[in-house]
């Protein structure tokens, strides 16, 4: 199933390409940096990136960023709220918050593939209370209860 995601490409990304995917079986699309220089994010450092996208997405769906695992492997970048959320009413800027847990100063170059995004959709729910929750094999058990680790 191929969606539709309406973009409109903000002045300091006029000449980076449009997110895509990298291979034909890839499940998310790759997000640029759109910094006008470069950014340097020092070891337990936090910086806001921006792609120079605003987009509208398709009703009922969510764009999931999340981290590059080359990016978090080679580098320690990572992203604090993996997975973020872009709701489908969101219509400014997608920025994405990157954190640097490796122990090198690491540097963002504008056109860097930052952060990957997946369009996923939606289930809404409604809280029901009641009484009494249905029995299970696990039960309350919580942490580690399931056996390993």
């Amino acid at each position: 199933m191929i969606g539709t995601i309406q973009v409109v490409r903000l002045p300091h990304a006029a000449d980076l390409p449009l997110p895509g995917y990298a291979t034909a079986g890839a499940a998310a699309m790759d997000l640029l940096a759109a910094v006008t220089e470069p950014l340097t994010i020092l070891p337990n450092g936090r910086a806001l990136v921006p792609t120079g996208l605003r987009v509208a997405l398709p009703a009922g769906h969510e764009w999931q960023i999340r981290p590059r695992s080359g990016l978090a492997l080679k580098h320690g970048i990572v992203l604090p709220n993996a997975p973020g959320t872009i709701d489908e009413d969101y219509r400014g800027e997608v920025q994405v918050i990157v954190l640097n847990a490796g122990t090198e100063p690491f540097t963002v170059e504008r056109g860097m593939r930052i952060a990957q995004a997946v369009l996923a959709p939606v289930t809404r729910a409604v809280f029901e209370e009641v009484a009494e929750l249905g029995d299970t094999r696990r039960g309350a058990g919580g942490f580690g209860s399931t056996g390993t680790g």
